[in-house]
């Protein structure tokens, strides 16, 4: 496409836009997966929930108008390729959600912790990458894909809940999809407590539009480049082993889009983190936290190759498509975690 970058390392700089955003939303307004979790079971507290309605209502607002305008090809989405395994959303999605709660952590709070010095979360982020690739194509992938085999979306039949929608009613996805995302918003924005929150309704909205920024970039790579970008927005699990094979392979290996945003993340929480005064080096002293943490990890990384994807991948960048499946995996990812969550709580024999 130009002479002094090639297409995958402009898609890694669009995801490294996105993912700086990213990680100054975990460090600056406390955008947390498991945070929220915890914060709505046992702090009693759903601000930290609305500002995920926030992000995802931002982000399905945005990417609706990008298919409007024709900048963003909807069946060219990674996530609306496939067709949709309800199976997978459930299985995925509760093992990422358990995963998560025992690890502390899911892998884009982990990069987050790390970019703020926490070398507990580098534990996390290798052993989530690794085991990803291990379910990927490792020795875990034939079992994988013979329990979960993937299976190529109809070209005529969308998986997505605005283009399901839209051949009943003839209303354009476009608009029902906007349409969705204002009431999301409009709802979330009903709760008093959120709407005098203005730092975390500030960084809600800037991780909405980083999921933004991934699809842009990326389908005007695919439309204007000359290599075989996918379109695509953040997720962390697949792109932890991704950052990990070329830091090994870099001589001939090319950056992607989830190289540059893992990169992001870590840059941005650095950021955040120097900017609040909160950098510290931090490591674990608790053998017993360190098995949960490795442990948990497995299952996440397990986890997410099984459901398509983690807390982001799903819970924000499907969920702004409209994914059949992204409401599925993120409320078992919920499940997941409140399970795990009581468990610890509790005690049981990983937590020993």
């Amino acid at each position: 496409m130009f002479d002094w970058i090639s297409d995958a390392n402009l898609a890694a700089l669009v995801g490294l836009v996105g993912g700086i955003l990213l990680g100054l939303s975990a460090r600056l307004g406390r955008f947390c997966t498991l945070g929220a979790i915890e914060d709505a079971l046992y702090a009693r507290s759903g601000l930290r929930l609305r500002m995920w309605g926030v992000a995802i209502g931002v982000a399905m607002i945005g990417t609706h108008i990008l298919i409007a305008a024709g900048q963003v090809p909807a069946a060219e989405a990674v996530y609306l390729r496939l067709g949709w395994n309800p199976i997978v959303s459930i299985v995925g999605g509760l093992l990422f959600g358990y995963g998560m709660a025992i690890s502390g952590n899911c892998g884009f709070g982990a990069l987050a912790r790390l970019g703020g010095g926490d070398l507990r979360s580098f534990v996390i982020v290798l052993v989530m990458g690794l085991s990803a690739y291990v379910a990927i194509s490792g020795p875990l992938s034939g079992l994988r894909v013979a329990l979960f085999p993937e299976v190529e979306a109809d070209p005529n039949a969308i998986p997505s809940i605005a283009f399901g929608l839209e051949r009943v009613t003839g209303v354009t996805a476009a608009q029902i999809g906007i349409g969705f995302g204002v009431v999301l918003l409009a709802a979330m924005l009903a709760n008093r407590e959120l709407r005098q929150s203005w730092n975390e309704l500030f960084w809600a909205a800037i991780a909405g539009l980083a999921v933004i920024i991934g699809w842009a970039g990326t389908a005007w790579v695919f439309a204007n480049g000359f290599s075989s970008i996918p379109v695509e927005s953040h997720t962390y699990s697949a792109p932890l082993g991704d950052m990990m094979i070329y830091l090994m392979t870099s001589s001939g290996n090319n950056l992607n889009f989830g190289v540059g945003s893992v990169v992001g993340v870590l840059a941005g929480a650095f950021i955040g983190s120097l900017f609040k005064g909160h950098f510290r080096w931090e490591a674990c002293e608790d053998p017993r936290e360190l098995k949960r943490q490795i442990v948990g990890a497995v299952i996440m990384g397990i986890g997410a190759v099984i459901g398509f994807g983690c807390s982001i991948g799903q819970g924000l960048s499907a969920f702004s498509i409209l994914y059949y499946g992204a409401p599925v995996t993120f409320l078992a990812i919920l499940a997941g975690a409140a399970l795990g969550l009581r468990q610890l709580i509790s005690g049981f024999a990983v937590a020993e």
